[in-house]
This record gives C-alpha cells, sequence and structure tokens, in this order.
C-alpha cells in the first residue's frame, strides 16, 4: 500500500528494492534449473545494489499517485522496478562506451569482466562483450517486469507506448553524444539537446507520465509532466556535470576527471570555450579529452571554466529551471502528498551533492 496522505518515499524505495530482489531471486533459480552462469544474475544484483537514488522508481510511483492513484500499488511497483533495471542497461553500456574506471565507487562491469578472464590476451575485447550481454539481458528482464505489471487493459497499450519512446529517445541521445553529429564543443543548445534525449526525458518526465499512465491519467497530466519533467531533468544532469568537475562544496564527491578526459560535450564546456579568450580556448581545447589527463592538469582546466564565469552560468541554468518546476507544480493541484514529494524530488534532482 502506498498512503495518500504522507507518501513514505523511504517506504517506496523499500518496496522498488523488494520488487526487484523478488524478481532477480527468480531469475537466480531459473539459471540453476536451466544451468545458466549464475553470476550474471548476481552482477546485476551487485550493480543495482551499489546505490543509485531510485529516483526514477519513486518519481514512477509519485506520479501514479498524482494522477490519483492510491491504496494497492503493485502494478505501478512492478513498472517502477523496471524501471531502474532500465537504468542498469543504460549505465552499464555507458560505462563500456566511456571505458569508465568506476561507476558508484565500484569498478565497471566490464572491468569486472575483464578481471574474471585473468591473464587471457583477449580480456580487455571480451570483457565489454560479457558486459554487454549484462547489459542486454538488464534490458530484457525491464521489459519482462513491465510485460507483468497486471496493467489494466485499457492502459496496457500507453504505459508500453511510453517506455518504447523512452527507450528511441536515450538511444537517439546516446547516439548523439557517441557520434557528435552536428555538436561543436563549444554548442550549448547541441548540448541540451543531447541532455533531453539522453537524461532528461528518460530520467524525470517518462517515469512521471508512466505512473500516470498506470493510474489512467489523461492527456492533460501527461502535458504538466512535460512541463515538469523536462526542465527538472536538464537541472539533474547540468548538476551531475557540474559535480564530475567540480566535485561538491561539502567534499561528498571529489572533483573527478572522467568528463574532462572524455572530452563530454556538456553545457559547462560549451559555456566555457563560447566565453573563453584565445589563450583560455588554446589550453582547454589542448587538455580536454586528453585520456592522460592528470589532475595538474585538470585543475588548470577547471581554473579556466571558473574564470570564464561558465561554472557560474551553469549553476544559474539549474536555479531557472528549478523555478520554472515550482511554478509548474504551483498550477498543478496535485494531492497533498503528491505535490509534497515531488517539491522534495525536485531539490534532490537539483541540488544532491554525490
Amino acid at each position: 500500500m502506498v498512503d495518500a496522505q504522507a507518501m513514505d518515499l523511504r517506504e517506496v524505495q523499500r518496496q522498488v528494492d523488494a520488487a526487484l530482489e523478488d524478481f532477480l531471486a527468480e531469475k537466480a533459480r531459473a539459471a540453476v534449473g536451466r544451468e545458466y552462469p549464475p553470476e550474471v544474475v548476481q552482477t546485476v544484483r551487485d550493480f543495482l545494489a551499489a546505490g543509485g537514488k531510485r529516483i526514477r522508481a519513486l518519481l514512477c510511483v509519485v506520479g501514479w499517485h498524482a494522477a490519483g492513484g492510491d491504496g494497492e500499488a503493485t502494478s505501478a511497483l512492478r513498472v517502477a522496478a523496471s524501471l531502474e533495471l532500465f537504468v542498469a542497461f543504460a549505465l552499464i553500456h555507458d560505462d563500456i562506451m566511456d571505458d569508465s574506471v568506476s561507476r558508484r565507487g565500484r569498478p565497471a562491469v566490464h572491468r569486472v569482466m575483464r578481471a574474471r578472464l585473468g591473464e587471457d590476451e583477449r580480456a580487455e575485447r571480451l570483457g565489454a562483450g560479457g558486459a554487454l550481454l549484462v547489459g542486454n539481458l538488464a534490458l530484457m528482464w525491464a521489459q519482462e517486469l513491465l510485460h507483468t505489471a497486471r496493467l489494466e487493459p485499457g492502459r496496457q497499450r500507453l504505459v508500453h507506448g511510453l517506455n518504447d519512446a523512452m527507450l528511441e529517445e536515450v538511444m537517439y541521445g546516446q547516439y548523439l553524444d557517441v557520434m557528435g553529429t552536428g555538436c561543436g564543443a563549444d554548442d550549448v543548445e547541441a548540448a541540451l539537446r543531447i541532455i533531453r534525449c539522453k537524461t532528461a526525458t528518460a530520467t524525470i518526465e517518462r517515469p512521471l507520465q508512466l505512473g500516470a499512465a498506470v493510474a489512467g491519467a489523461g492527456e492533460a497530466t501527461m502535458d504538466v509532466f512535460t512541463r515538469l519533467g523536462v526542465p527538472l531533468g536538464e537541472a539533474f544532469q547540468l548538476r551531475d556535470d557540474l559535480l564530475d568537475v567540480f566535485g561538491s562544496p561539502d567534499g561528498a564527491c571529489a572533483p573527478g576527471l572522467s568528463d574532462l578526459r572524455e572530452g563530454k560535450r556538456t553545457v559547462l564546456l560549451a559555456l566555457g570555450l563560447q566565453r573563453a579568450d584565445r589563450v583560455q580556448r588554446e589550453r582547454l581545447g589542448h587538455l580536454v579529452g586528453r585520456a592522460d589527463l592528470g589532475e595538474h592538469e585538470a585543475a588548470e582546466a577547471r581554473t579556466i571554466l571558473q574564470d570564464t564565469g561558465a561554472r557560474e552560468h551553469t549553476e544559474r541554468m539549474i536555479a531557472d529551471r528549478y523555478e520554472r518546476v515550482l511554478q509548474v507544480l504551483d498550477g498543478a493541484g496535485f494531492p497533498q502528498a503528491a505535490d509534497r514529494a515531488l517539491r522534495g524530488l525536485a531539490v534532490t534532482a537539483t541540488q544532491y551533492t554525490s
């Protein structure tokens, strides 16, 4: 049950985690019975257990309640759990493409797979392939959870249509990110387009809409969640980009090297290049995108991004989007508990530090 008066998000997260564990426990039993490699399910379990805010799952259940859902929430929880498996798929694949060393403080899945192969000269390639397949299974299991959510017949088509749209948007966003189609390093709008496809819709808008669809919401509610979800999703990614480069003031997140080494086309970097003078622009061009970038050089890049005002402007963009979210909520007329939960999640999405 989800309490219509309180909406205890910690309890919602516990219920989502329980739904995930029940599903994966059944997969583990099936793997034993069919003599499948048991480490595949365990790898997904370990990935999910490593952390994550479950923000998409929480938004799904809050969206369900905001659209009139109350009482028995089994279907909404199952759809919410499917989102977490989808996220596992997306992040495992993202780490392969970026050749990331770690995720959530643990070795990335492709690095775990590589380590299992020991001194095999093919370990790098086979480890990436193994992680790719684990990610594929996570996506297939996400779809299975969705297909077995026991949705009311009239709502099933809308739920599956929204989920299909989310998958397509993320794939196009990832493609734009990897291939850089039509995207100069100083193109802020192109960087925002990647955010909207790859992150904003899948993190905020679609989870809210999926929960609302389970509750039988109409077009007006879906529109509200678009107007709320897009700016909040953008703010969420802008905050993530700042944290990766600068860390957090409270020290909970240390400054990182990954975005700078990858030359990731972020709004932060685009703003820095736009605002840089000739010398600063040349230095950023020399520093960013170097796989061997060290901490000393990264500190120089951070200084340029600070001095050009790129960091401050990104903070203003986050604040502006947060205000737009509050304006949407002020006029939405959602039940009090859902409104309170959405305002709290908006703070989480824009001000988190780790």
